[in-house]
């Protein structure tokens, strides 16, 4: 479905409550899959989040069906879900009992996961391949993992460190994790080290190792998923693209994120927006133009709001050079050369390298062009999202917009909600 965004009856005004975090609900999800006693409240209800849940329970059914072969590996299809691929390939070579064919969508056979593979065997994981090596779908067979020492390079994805340290409680001997080179998005591992913790799972971060002893006792623990900062990232820009005066308030946040995202508050202060969170809520207010015409900013610990602070720079009409973007080539898109693709469209000049991002002009002609540009979004959810808010300045197309269901299922209708026209 494409749809067409005007933003000519917006009212900024009143509370929009988002979903839960992604990221955290699904470290919560796990946590719960490997211990009972752990509940949780205010989970996403993005389908990166519900694919994992079935995943869980369709295992967990399986294993009830006393009439399922012993030696038959169960399908589990976790579609575009790439944090559950992550966190679910670990889980289940760490199940002893379990046999499933984890698999995917065809982008996600695309997405590489031979250093967690690799990672997990040196523990003793018995994974193989099931397609081309390096890639999914895999073949896994749960067993106690008995190894301890493991090297990892993290510059890749912090989601294979997180796999592992999640699983790292229930294996024989606990977990020595040594982590090569530079580390990438560092607030996803402590994020995951502070579910754990909450959970009764202590872990040691000294230098570049990570350790963790098996057995820890786990007691019953309701753990409470704050809402999501990476879908507050879109109201932000919003915001920033509104007239001086516009606010909005978005629920349930903390004072203490554990989310990466939450750095937000910071970045969006360059394009006058202020936050304020009082009570669980937070309040957004463009209390002033942008007096910046450059803007420099280190995506390293927070890559998936880039695509949205690039997009507002161009609305502002700000150039603006980001770097520590080298996750992006492996998300559900190459999302540096889909921005650029797709910026050029309207005007912009955009120079990419394998990690870093260059606005380098911001030409606003589309607003007085006659055609509605159209934007495609290469089944990637923050491209559909990170776009939406230029129809604040003009009305735009968005195309496969239903893709937002990833990480952001009431996207459109909290739009509407706010004002704007999406047909």
């Amino acid at each position: 479905m494409n749809y067409i965004l005007s933003a000519a009856a917006v009212q900024l005004e009143g509370n929009l409550a988002l979903s839960g975090s992604k990221s955290e609900t699904n470290r919560a999800l796990l946590l719960q899959a490997l211990y009972p006693l752990v509940t949780l409240t205010n989970g996403s209800n993005s389908d990166d989040s519900m694919y994992m849940q079935r995943a869980l329970q369709t295992v967990r059914d399986s294993k009830q069906n006393t009439a399922s072969s012993p030696e038959e590996f169960q399908l589990v299809d976790i579609h575009h879900a790439g944090t559950a691929m992550r966190f679910l390939t670990a889980y289940f070579a760490a199940t002893p009992g379990t046999k499933v064919l984890l698999t995917g969508s065809s982008r996600m056979q695309e997405r590489p996961i031979s250093i967690l593979v690799d990672a997990l065997r040196a523990l003793g994981a018995d994974i193989a391949y099931a397609g081309n090596d390096g890639f999914p779908p895999l073949k896994i067979t749960g067993k106690l993992l008995s190894g301890r020492q493991v090297q990892l390079d993290a510059q890749v994805s912090s989601q294979y460190v997180s796999a592992l340290l999640l699983v790292g409680n229930s294996t024989k001997n606990g977990l020595e994790l040594t982590l090569n080179g530079q580390i990438t998005s560092l607030p996803y591992i402590e994020m995951t080290r502070s579910l754990l913790a909450q959970v009764g799972i202590d872990s040691v971060f000294n230098g570049q190792t990570l350790s963790i002893a098996s057995n820890q006792v786990v007691e019953p623990q309701e753990l409470v998923v704050e809402s999501d900062w990476s879908s507050a990232s879109y109201f932000y820009s919003i915001i920033a693209l509104s007239p001086v005066g516009s606010n909005l308030t978005l629920s349930s946040f903390k004072a203490e994120s554990l989310q990466a995202d939450a750095i937000l508050a910071r970045v969006y202060e360059a394009f006058g927006v202020q936050s304020h969170l009082s009570s669980h809520q937070l309040t957004l207010t463009k209390i002033s133009e942008p007096t910046i015409t450059h803007f420099d900013f280190d995506f390293t610990h927070a890559p998936d709001i880039a695509q949205t602070a690039a997009v507002s720079c161009y609305g502002l009409h700000i150039t603006c050079d980001f770097t520590g973007l080298h996750t992006l080539k492996i998300k559900e898109t190459d999302r540096l050369v889909a921005l650029q693709t797709e910026l050029t469209k309207f005007g912009a000049v955009v120079e990419i390298t394998h990690n870093s991002f260059h606005l380098k002009s911001c030409s606003r002609d589309f607003v007085y062009h006659s055609d509605v540009i159209a934007v495609d979004t290469y089944q990637d959810h923050r491209m559909a999202m990170a776009f939406a808010p230029l129809a604040i300045l003009s009305p735009i197309q968005i195309n496969d917009a239903d893709v937002v269901t990833k990480s952001y299922v009431d996207f459109w209708n909290h739009l509407s909600e706010i004002g704007f026209l999406v047909k």
